[in-house]
C-alpha cells in the first residue's frame, strides 16, 4: 500500500471510517516524510508535532464515535506561514520582522481548525511575499522536489514543495499574482485561485486570495468546500454559497464548451517552447472531446504589465522606507533594491498613473474573456528555474516579467487554476492555467477535473534522496 502520507484527502477520510487507518497513523507518516526530505527542500518554517498529535488524537475520537466534523475531519493540513495561526509569529518571509505570536487565527485557519484538520505547521515563503521564488532572508532557500537545483517559484513556495514531497494532502497558500499557481506549475500540483472573496482573507487586499493546493483536483474541491464558509472579517468577501464543489465535479460536457486558446501574451518573458507545446496538447485533447477551441489575442500591454509591477513597487518601497536602517537591512538585498530603484522618486502621479493601468488591465481581461467560457493558457512562460535566484534572470530591475499569464486574473478577480499537464524529457512539470467567469469557481474545478482525465499518464511523485 501507498504510504498514508501520499493517500488523497477523500482516500484518507475513507479510511478513518473503514477503521483501515486512524488521523494518528495518517500524521506520524506525515511527520516521517518530513523528517527524510526537510533537510533538503526546506520546506516548513514550524512543525507542530505535539500540537498536530493532540488534534489528531482528537479526530481519532471523534472518527470513532461516528461525530467527524467534515468529510475531511483528520486530514493532516499545512498552512503558508502569512496566513496567522494563534500563537505563532508570521515573520512575513523576512528577517525584517519582529517575531511576536499572533493572537487568533486567521479565517482559513480557523476554518481548518473547525472541520478538524489536523495543522502540522507552517509553510516558507519570500521576503513579503513578494518574489516568485523560493528565496529567504528568514528561511533560507526553499527547492523543489522534483529536482533540488530547481526553484520552486513562490510566493506560496513551501506550501508548493510540501505538496510535491508528500507532507500530508491538503495545503493552502496565497495568491496576488500567480503565488499559488505559478508554485503549481513548477512542481506539478493542481492550485486554484478563488475568486477575490470566495476565501475569507485577512487582511484582505486588491487581489489577494487564499487557496488550495493539492496533489489532485478533487481534495482542493474538498478543501475549498471548508475554506469558503464565512468570516466577517474579510470586508471584500462574498455572499457564502453553500456549494458542495467536489460532489459536483465529475459530468462536465466538453461539447458545450467553447474555450479561448491564449499561448502568447506578447509581453513579459517569451513562452518556452516545450510550455506552449503542452497548452496546446491541452487545447487538442479539449477539441477531441467536443469542445471548441479558439486562438485568443493578448490583451495586455507592456504598460499594463509595468503598471502593476510599479504599483507593487510603490507599495513596498512605503513599506521598507518605514524601516529603521538596522531593520531594512535584514531584509533579503534583492527586494530592497527591486522595491526602490525607482520608487523612491515616485510622484504622486506616477502611483496613480500605475494605478490606472492596474485597472485597465483588469477591463481588458474582462473584456477578453468574455466571449468565451473559459481560457486555457500556459501558467508561467517558463521551466524551473535555478533554486537559488530570486526571480527568472535575477534581475532586480526587472523582477516580474514571468508574472504575465497570472497576474491580470488577481486584477479582474476571476478564478485561474493551473494543473499538471506533461513533463519535459528530463522529468520537470509542466501545467497549464484555467480561467473561468468570475463567481465560476465549480466551474473552474469541473474543467480541471477533465483536464485530469484527459492528460497524458502522470510519473511518480519524487522521493527522498537516499
Amino acid at each position: 500500500m501507498d504510504s498514508l502520507a501520499d493517500l488523497g484527502a477523500a482516500r484518507l477520510a475513507a479510511a478513518f471510517r473503514s477503521a483501515q487507518a486512524s488521523p494518528v497513523d495518517a500524521l506520524r507518516a506525515v511527520l516521517e516524510r518530513i523528517d527524510a526530505w526537510e533537510p533538503r527542500i526546506n520546506a516548513m518554517y514550524l512543525v507542530h508535532r505535539d500540537a498536530a498529535l493532540a488534534a489528531a488524537r482528537e479526530s481519532e475520537a471523534r472518527w470513532r464515535a461516528g461525530r467527524q466534523l467534515s468529510p475531511i475531519d483528520g486530514v493532516p493540513l499545512t498552512l503558508k506561514e502569512n496566513l496567522y495561526t494563534k500563537g505563532d509569529p508570521a515573520p512575513l518571509g523576512t528577517a525584517a520582522t519582529e517575531l511576536v505570536p499572533r493572537p487568533v487565527d486567521s479565517p482559513p485557519a480557523a476554518r481548518a481548525r473547525e472541520a478538524g484538520c489536523v495543522i502540522v505547521g507552517k509553510t516558507t515563503m519570500p521576503d513579503f511575499g513578494m518574489l516568485s521564488s523560493g528565496v529567504s532572508s528568514i528561511h533560507g532557500v526553499t527547492r523543489n522536489p522534483w529536482r533540488l537545483d530547481r526553484n520552486t517559484s513562490g510566493s506560496s513556495s513551501g506550501a508548493a514543495a510540501a505538496a510535491a514531497a508528500g507532507y500530508g494532502p491538503l495545503h493552502v497558500g496565497t495568491d496576488i499574482g500567480g503565488s499559488v499557481r505559478l508554485p503549481a506549475t513548477h512542481c506539478g500540483l493542481f492550485a486554484l485561485k478563488p475568486s477575490l472573496g470566495r476565501v475569507p482573507i485577512d487582511p484582505p487586499y486588491m487581489g489577494r486570495v487564499a487557496g488550495p493546493m493539492t496533489r489532485n483536483v478533487h481534495d482542493a474541491a474538498l478543501l475549498l468546500g471548508e475554506l469558503a464558509r464565512p468570516d466577517a472579517r474579510d470586508f471584500m468577501s462574498l455572499p457564502y454559497q453553500p456549494v458542495e464543489y467536489a460532489a459536483q465535479l465529475d459530468g462536465l460536457d466538453a461539447r458545450r464548451l467553447r474555450i479561448g486558446l491564449l499561448t502568447d501574451m506578447g509581453v513579459g518573458l517569451a513562452p518556452d517552447p516545450s510550455v506552449v507545446a503542452a497548452c496546446r496538447a491541452a487545447a487538442r485533447a479539449l477539441e477531441a472531446a467536443g469542445a471548441v477551441v479558439e486562438p485568443m489575442s493578448s490583451f495586455l500591454t507592456g504598460a499594463m504589465l509595468d503598471g502593476i509591477d510599479r504599483f507593487f513597487e510603490a507599495r513596498s518601497c512605503n513599506d521598507i522606507s518605514a524601516m529603521a536602517p538596522p531593520v531594512r537591512a535584514k531584509v533579503l538585498p534583492f527586494i530592497v533594491e527591486w522595491c526602490t530603484w525607482r520608487a523612491r522618486s515616485f510622484s504622486g502621479a506616477d502611483v496613480m498613473s500605475a494605478y490606472t493601468q492596474v485597472m485597465a488591465m483588469r477591463e481588458a481581461a474582462v473584456r477578453a474573456t468574455a466571449p468565451f467560457d473559459y481560457v486555457l493558457s500556459p501558467t508561467s512562460p517558463i521551466l524551473p528555474y535555478e533554486a537559488e535566484s530570486p526571480c527568472p534572470g535575477n534581475d532586480p530591475h526587472d523582477a516580474l516579467p514571468h508574472i504575465a499569464f497570472t497576474v491580470a486574473w488577481n486584477m479582474s478577480e476571476q478564478p485561474a487554476a493551473s494543473i499538471n499537464w506533461d513533463f519535459t524529457g528530463d522529468g520537470l512539470p509542466v501545467g497549464v492555467q484555467l480561467v473561468g467567469r468570475r463567481f465560476d469557481d465549480l466551474g473552474v474545478l469541473r474543467l480541471a477535473r477533465l483536464i485530469e482525465q484527459l492528460r497524458p499518464p502522470q510519473r511518480p511523485w519524487p522521493r527522498p534522496p537516499r
